[in-house]
């Protein structure tokens, strides 16, 4: 059972949390221009990695490009990670590290599911060759 429902669930946080945090940078969220203030990409960095994680939440959600949509989600939370681990810190305007963690899960989740779909990936790969 936990072999059906662990990479759907996988997907569906993933997306959930990539989705969710959407609102934010599109709407120009206090929190959100400071965070790419700091970075000095305001307000186009904020809005292209809105853009990312849409294309990557939707691929998420799709059975048949996950694999695509988990490769995009590691690297747009590798960015995120790095941000935080070298320029913003783990505890951004006193959230307590909440974007961090999520940040982390959301990579966690996609390293998963691409490792669960790394034969769709591998086919997709060797077919265009």
């Amino acid at each position: 059972m936990i072999r059906n429902y662990l990479p759907v669930a996988l997907r569906f946080i993933a997306a959930a949390i990539l989705a969710q945090t959407l609102f934010f940078k599109f709407t120009g969220a206090e929190e959100s221009v400071w965070i790419f203030q700091q970075l000095g990409v305001e307000p186009w960095g904020r809005i292209g990695s809105g853009v990312a994680e849409l294309v990557c939440a939707v691929l998420l959600l799709i059975p048949r490009t996950a694999w695509l949509g988990a490769l995009g989600g590691l690297g747009v939370m590798s960015g995120a990670l790095v941000s935080h681990l070298f320029i913003l810190g783990v505890e951004v305007k006193g959230d307590g590290g909440l974007l961090f963690t999520l940040a982390l899960v959301v990579f966690v989740c996609c390293a998963v599911t691409l490792w669960l779909r790394r034969s769709e990936m591998k086919a997709f790969v060797f077919r265009n060759r």
